[in-house]
Order: C-alpha cells, then structure tokens, then sequence
C-alpha cells in the first residue's frame, strides 16, 4: 500500500512531458492542465487554452522539448515554475506568449543568456521573476519597450555589463527593480530617476562605480509614498499576487500582501564613491536605505531627519566622516542603525528613540565616537584649557599686529594720493625743521660765547 501510494502521488510530475504533447497534439482541441503545491492534477479542455499554469515546489526536471512546449499556450497569463531543479536555456519561442503577464521562473538551475525577441513582439509582462539561476549575458533587450512590466527581478544570476540607460524611459511602470548580486559595472544610470512609480531599487552586491546620482532625490513614488498604493495592476483578484524578495534589517524576507507599503533603496556591496547627496532626504517615504559596503565619503546628510518612516539605516563600512547629525534622534520609527566601520567621531546623539538603540556593534570602529552605548565622552582637561587660552592669546595677537600695519599703509596711502594732505604735511615738516633749527642756532650761539669768554679771561 506505501509503495502504491508514493507511486501514485509521483504519476503527475512524471507524466508532465508526455501531458504536454498531447495537449498540444490536436489543432482542433485546446487541452492544458493546472498542476499546483498539493499535486492536484485537472484538465480543462473544450477549445480554450488555460490561461494560468503552475508547477511549485515539486523538484520537477526540464529538457528543451518540454520547455518549447509552453510557447503554443498562446492564451497563457500566468505562468510559475518557481523553486524547482529546472535545467537548460529558455527558447526563443517564449516570447510568442503575447498575452503572458506574470512569469516566476525563480529558483531554478536555468542558464545561457535570455533569448531576443522578434522587432513584432508585443510586450505585455507586468511581472517578472528570474532570480536565482545561471543566467548570464547583458541585461535583457527583450524587456525594452514593456510598457506594463512592474515588477522586475534578475538578482542572484550572472548578467553583467553596464546598467543600460534606456529602463528609465522604455519601462515606464516599474514599480520594483531589484538587479541584487550579479556582475554589473559602470555607474548607475541618472535615467532612473524618471521611473515615477519606482517604490523599490535594489542595486547591492555588484561592482558598480561613480557616485550616487542626485537627481534620485526626485523619485516621485519615494517622496511621496501615498502614490504607491493607490498603484492597480491587472492581476489584483487573481490567484497569484505579486512579491519580492528583498534583505530587510539583515533578514531575508518575501513580501507579498504588503508589498505596496514597500519603500526603500538598496545600494550595498558596491564601489560606489564621493559624498551622499542629500537629496536622498527628500525621499520622505523611505522605509528603509541601505549603503553600506562602499567608499562614500563626506558625512552623514545633516537633514536626515526629515525620512520620518524610516526604519532601517545602514551606512556601515564606508568612509564617513564628522558627526552623527542630532536631527537622527527625531526619527521615531527608527529600529536598526548602523555606522559602524568608518571614521565618524564627537557624541553619539541623544533622544528617546536613540535610547533604544542600544547595540553596540553598530557604532564599533569609528574611534572618537562616544556616548551611550559605548563609553562616556571624556572631560575637558586643565591643559587642554590653558592651550586654548595661550592660542586664544596669540591669535589677538596676530590681529592686532595686523591691524597696525593695515592702518599705516593705508594711512601712508592717503598721504600721497590727496595733495592737500600731501602739502600740509610737507609744511608741517618745514615749520618743525625751521623751529629746530632755531633752537639749534640759539645753541650754537651760546657755546660760542662761552668759548670766547673762557678764552678772555
């Protein structure tokens, strides 16, 4: 009875190629089959094609037939093989499913680069997993022009090359883009911040270069996040809802249901250079930010407080300098901060939520940070005193010896440039010479008498 139990429940997974053929053996009869987490197994046919076809969690196999199979479900709208041992490289037939608009192909072992699609494709993909495999090549071109595509997940594959520039323009919709670990280089497109609805970039661990581009401080959907949830998509209602994978205070964690409370950035594990701009803190719907791993330098934006919902700060292992900003202790939401790794020194802020803040690994290796938690800041020392008064003492002394000699030569100036002043003073110094010598003559006369009396006698 065990034994024809595992055999019956396995019937379904192994019988899946051949279901295929046959679905697709007659014109004149449109068979397909839904095959979900439970291994139920149903059939649907009476000239429609299914528009929804899953195959989750089931540790199924591809080979290249099974895979060009899909490409005739041409009334096929849903389509997830998620989490499975799926093999080998997409056909180019994929992108013949016009009407396709949510495809989860995550957690597979595909590989090779994603094929082009024909100059007549219609692109009507609003959802779009990937993550998780060996594909490699440049970001997809397929992609350029789908308007409707909101959802885009790559991470965790082998594309590389430069970030193209044209997402900001050709895929107007993205709401969620997350390109996290893969190979990709160059700066990151200015372009990105014309995605008007982007509620979510995920850029970490690549070896992208440059700085942070202001002009991010303009994401519309980040400054004002009440745009994100009035966003509808055609498959709200439906049986499958869109998510994303994401690093959430160090915890990897899918969102689903609250996908649309989403709002962060990603920028971590990258090469990233130069000051943060501090446009970022326009980003008034920010849930979290993530810049760690880096080279930024400069110092944290002082107006950092005004990110109000923010949650998560991660700014650790750069090269930030100065002090922490006060404005950090008005955040109220604020649960994980971490600076630790650079070069930031003075107080560490106070406030009722920076008390709760209280661990000190996230503040460790910046060497004149001091406060709670880590150790109290040291007092201001007698010597210390008396050198500030002897500097104190030496710069009046500098400007008053300044001011003197400025004094002199524009005295000295004037002099030589008024005539009046310069003929008064030449007879002033004719009358002192006249009255001198005067005195002198008087003198003179004296000890010529006194010589001719002593003479006399």
């Amino acid at each position: 009875m065990a034994g024809g139990h595992a055999q019956a429940s396995t019937t379904p997974l192994l019988c899946l190629p051949l279901c295929l053929l046959v679905l697709l053996s007659s014109a004149q009869r449109a068979t397909g089959m839904y095959l979900d987490a439970g291994g139920t197994h149903e059939t649907f046919s009476g000239g429609t094609v299914p528009e929804s076809f899953s195959v989750r969690s089931r540790n199924s196999s591809n080979s290249s037939g099974a895979g060009a199979a899909f490409c005739r479900l041409l009334s096929l709208q849903i389509l997830d093989l998620s989490n499975n041992q799926l093999t080998g490289e997409l056909p180019d037939c994929w992108w013949n499913l016009q009407a396709l608009q949510f495809m989860d192909l995550s957690d597979n072992s595909f590989s090779g680069q994603i094929p082009a699609a024909k100059a007549s494709h219609n692109c009507s993909l609003e959802s779009l997993h990937l993550a998780g495999n060996g594909f490699t090549g440049t970001f997809p071109r397929v992609l350029k022009g789908c308007d409707s595509l909101a959802t885009l997940d790559i991470g965790s594959n082998n594309f590389f090359g430069a970030i193209p520039p044209w997402i900001g323009t050709q895929v107007p919709s993205l709401r969620i883009l997350s390109l996290r670990s893969n190979n990709f280089t160059g700066v990151i497109p200015v372009e990105l911040s014309r995605l008007s609805k982007l509620q979510l970039l995920d850029l970490a661990n690549n070896r992208l270069t440059g700085k942070i581009p202001v002009a991010f401080g303009n994401l519309t959907s980040m400054r004002n996040p009440e745009i994100v949830s009035s966003t509808a998509s055609s498959l709200d209602g439906s049986t499958y809802q869109d998510r994303i994978d994401i690093i959430w205070k160090g915890q990897e964690l899918i969102f689903q249901r609250t996908i649309r409370l989403l709002t962060g950035i990603d920028l971590s594990g990258n090469l990233l250079s130069q000051c943060i701009p501090d446009e970022l803190t326009n980003l008034y719907g920010l849930r979290f930010l993530n810049l760690s791993r880096n080279h930024l330098s400069c110092g944290i934006p002082g107006d950092v407080g005004s990110l109000k919902n923010l949650e998560f700060l991660d700014l650790s292992c750069n090269e930030l300098s100065g002090h922490i900003p006060q404005s950090i202790s008005f955040l109220s939401t604020l649960s994980i901060f971490n600076i630790s790794n650079n070069h930031l020194s003075g107080r560490i802020p106070g406030g009722s939520q920076m008390q709760t803040l209280t661990e000190p690994s996230f503040y460790r290796n910046n060497s004149g940070l001091c406060g709670f938690p880590l150790a109290d800041c040291p007092t201001t020392s007698p010597a210390s005193d008396e050198k500030t008064g002897e500097g104190e003492d030496q710069w009046l002394y500098y400007c008053v010896t300044a001011g003197v000699v400025f004094g002199f030569w524009l005295w000295f100036g004037l002099l030589f440039s008024v005539e009046t002043w310069r003929c008064a003073l030449l007879f002033s110094v004719d009358g002192m010479q006249s009255k001198i010598m005067k005195k002198v003559s008087h003198i003179d006369q004296f000890i010529s008498k006194s010589s001719n009396d002593q003479y006399t006698m």
